[in-house]
């Protein structure tokens, strides 16, 4: 039975969660509106984190990119609930969704505090919120810049919320990107920029004690940091091994810091990964592509749980490979995938 005469009804298994979804919104936004939790990243059709399986029921999709659902998934009636509207009553399968009462989507203006070079295309940014405003997110969560002309550009949050009010943000310059661009030619401190959020699912599930493989590429190591300060803080002890890989030693920018927080939690293990280093580097550690140092280290991650952010190729070949070759269970992998170089990732 449809919601009403203009809406559907959208049933998410094997919670049994419900919500109402109009034919002119997409399914992710009809349960952000009513608090219903689905799992999403890019909001674009672009990295596929929100897709799930459509058991029954038919949907409309808006443009995607295929990279985000293939041919093969979507005559399998699999569907990306960011770019997908309703045409009848649906049954979806997704075992990542969370319960009613996300937290408030509110757009502000925000003061860039400082911004401090970590390596020659890095910069970590600090902005500060108005003081008589509250701004509620979980670690992991992105936010929105909305530009002058109202395209958006998206980053991670990397400093987890009891650190705040401030929220850090780690941005690497794309040439020819406008945001990029502007971040690294004429922003200084003190300059007003607008946001929005936060959004996106790729947040610490806390009801589990699997141990946790965390895999970064690049600034996909933003998110990971806050999940890190947020287990610290909360005093949560699961054995959790960090893969972080770039081309060449520099990328990984922030290394002090994980070896600070290593002092403070004894369960977290570090593993840096290299993949294109030159010889006046002098690199000595692991080397070649990141995901395959972890499935080098677990041949068997049928009982983990594993957080990967990054670009889509290193998160989508994580993804393949630790559920082929590991065992990972499927709903087992949480990821935040960067939708594109340019210029519009976090």
């Amino acid at each position: 039975m449809t919601a009403s005469a203009s809406s559907f009804t959208v049933t998410v298994e094997p919670s049994g969660t419900a919500f109402s979804a109009t034919p002119d919104e997409t399914l992710l936004a009809a349960g952000i509106r009513q608090g219903v939790g689905l799992p999403y990243g890019c909001k674009d059709g672009a990295c596929g984190s929100c897709k799930c399986k459509m058991v029954s029921g038919s949907v409309v999709h808006a443009n995607f990119q295929r990279k985000a659902l293939s041919v093969e998934e979507e005559a399998a009636h699999f569907v990306l609930t960011c770019c997908a509207t309703a045409q009848s009553d649906i049954v979806l399968e997704s075992r990542q969704v969370t319960p009613a009462g996300a937290l408030p989507i509110k757009k502000m203006p925000t003061r860039v505090s400082s911004m401090v070079k970590k390596s020659a295309d890095v910069v970590v940014m600090q902005l500060q919120l108005p003081a008589n405003d509250s701004f509620a997110y979980r670690a992991g969560q992105y936010i929105e810049f909305i530009m002058r002309d109202g395209t958006r550009r998206s980053y991670s949050m990397a400093n987890a919320p009891h650190t705040g009010p401030a929220l850090e943000l780690h941005i690497r310059h794309m040439p020819g990107g406008r945001f990029t661009d502007l971040v690294f030619g004429s922003m200084k401190e003190k300059d007003i920029l607008r946001i929005e959020g936060p959004f996106g699912s790729f947040f610490l599930r806390e009801d589990s004690d699997k141990p946790l493989v965390f895999l970064a590429s690049g600034t996909g190591f933003a998110p990971l940091k806050a999940l890190l300060e947020h287990m610290q803080h909360c005093g949560i002890t699961r054995p959790t091994t960090l893969y972080w890989g770039g081309r060449r030693p520099s990328d990984l920018y922030m290394e002090e810091w994980i070896r600070a927080q290593m002092a403070l939690m004894p369960d977290l293990r570090y593993v840096p990964v290299v993949s294109d280093a030159l010889a006046e580097d002098q690199w000595s550690g692991r080397t070649g592509f990141v995901h395959l140092a972890v499935l080098q280290d677990f041949p068997d991650l049928s009982g983990h749980q594993v957080y990967a952010c990054g670009a889509p190729i290193v998160v989508e070949s994580a993804r393949s490979s630790f559920s082929a070759q590991a065992g990972l269970p499927a709903d087992e992998f949480f990821a935040d995938s960067f939708t594109s170089a340019a210029d519009t990732a976090r």
